[in-house]
């Protein structure tokens, strides 16, 4: 059984492009949720020991509060981050309480790295999760569809 989800994606665009993308306060609200969804960020802060308060909104299931620290930045490079249940105040909860699998963890690790290739972007994503769980939970079908949206942002740009 796979501990992680590794999710290899290609875009046409300089890696420090794709980069500012994961970071910037503009870019982050045109791509990072799955289709039909939106998300806003209630605080944001990239830098080491900074971190993010975030909610998806699916139409569908209504809102998925998140909280996540930086842990590792190096640009255009690198970027590790934890991804943790939360509830709309910014405490931490269980997944279960979230109305989530009770499976998922609380916490998981995501670690992006982007690498330059004749001017595309290679990003591979890693999270700490079983990959079955986050493909029944319909996290990785969600994780391709941000990136197809980050993509179309790119290309739009």
């Amino acid at each position: 059984m796979e501990k992680e989800v590794s999710i290899t994606q290609f875009f046409d665009a300089p890696r420090e492009l794709v980069f500012k993308a994961w970071t910037d306060a503009e870019w982050l609200p045109q791509w990072h949720a799955p289709d039909n969804c939106t998300i806003q960020f209630k605080h944001l802060d990239v830098r080491v020991g900074g971190y993010f308060h975030s909610c998806v909104n699916n139409p569908e299931y209504g809102e998925c509060w998140a909280l996540g620290m930086y842990k590792e930045i190096i640009y255009p490079e690198k970027l590790v981050y934890t991804l943790s249940v939360a509830d709309e105040e910014g405490n931490l909860t269980d997944p279960q309480s979230a109305g989530m699998n009770p499976d998922w963890p609380a916490e998981t690790l995501v670690t992006v790295t982007f690498t330059e290739q004749n001017g595309k972007t290679k990003m591979v994503l890693t999270q700490t999760v079983n990959e079955a769980l986050a493909k029944e939970t319909g996290a990785y079908p969600s994780w391709l569809q941000m990136f197809e949206r980050l993509n179309l942002r790119i290309v739009n740009n």
